[in-house]
């Protein structure tokens, strides 16, 4: 009777400490990440190479969403302010949900899809390849050629892209309020100058640079960390990497939004 249970508690006490032993190596991989942020010099040419990269080859996706979000939000915020007679709110409520929440979330996600992905696979590669041991062997650090440019090109370009998205957002839903559901233009862009203040741009700012740390320890760890305790080797542990890297960051990133919003409320 009592050996299944000392089973259960057995398999709960192993799989507990299992996460707070991966929960302390992610940690001690993002300090190392920040020391190292903090300790030049940097290699200017891979950091230029993942800024084109992160930045210029996600832009297209970026436009693509930020274009129907505006839109979608928008075509429901109108029905919705119209039942209350304040049709004349649809501009800010369109700008605020952008700035504040969509902008930096979807723009930390769709980075994560189509860079973040990208970045776990190529690193984990490395370390399979044996490529992150070479570079020991040759006294070399690998953070500053494998991880701390990532880092720095992420951070340069997530506020970027997450502006592009407000403004493309914006204006999309200008094209379906004004254009299409015969808003006033003067009123959509007036209401907006008067309620949207500089508060709400900096917390856009805020949740895109801390959505870029998330992006880029989970990702670039995870892929990092290929072939460690029960991770496997191989093909197969580069892929389990790169989706254990995407839902992570994902989860996370929506995490964070929640906390760093429930500061700014």
């Amino acid at each position: 009777m009592i050996r299944p249970f000392k089973a259960i508690f057995k398999a709960i006490g192993s799989e507990s400490v299992s996460f707070l032993r991966g929960l302390g190596k992610m940690g001690i991989f993002l300090f190392d990440t920040i020391v190292y942020f903090f300790a030049p010099p940097y290699k200017h040419n891979l950091i230029v190479r993942q800024i084109w990269f992160l930045g210029n080859k996600s832009l297209t996706v970026i436009i693509m969403t930020g274009a129907f979000a505006g839109m979608v939000l928008s075509l429901q915020l109108f029905y919705t302010l119209r039942k209350f007679g304040a049709v004349s709110l649809l501009g800010p409520g369109v700008a605020l949900s952008l700035i504040r929440e969509l902008g930096p979330v979807f723009t930390a996600i769709m980075v994560t899809g189509r860079g973040g992905s990208a970045l776990t696979a190529e690193i984990g590669i490395m370390r399979i390849s044996e490529q992150i041991d070479a570079i020991h062997v040759m006294a070399l650090n690998p953070f500053n050629y494998v991880v701390l440019p990532n880092f720095i090109a992420a951070v340069i370009c997530l506020p970027l892209l997450t502006a592009i998205f407000d403004v493309v957002g914006i204006y999309g839903g200008y094209l379906v309020g004004v254009k299409l559901l015969g808003v006033s233009s003067g009123v959509y862009f007036a209401q907006m100058r008067q309620i949207v203040g500089m508060e709400n741009i900096n917390l856009g700012i805020y949740k895109s640079l801390a959505f870029a740390v998330i992006v880029t320890w989970v990702c670039c760890y995870k892929g990092y960390s290929v072939g460690s305790d029960s991770t496997g080797f191989g093909a197969r542990a580069v892929s389990k990497a790169t989706t254990d890297a995407v839902v992570s960051s994902s989860v996370l990133i929506l995490v964070g939004d929640y906390i760093i919003g429930s500061f700014f409320i």
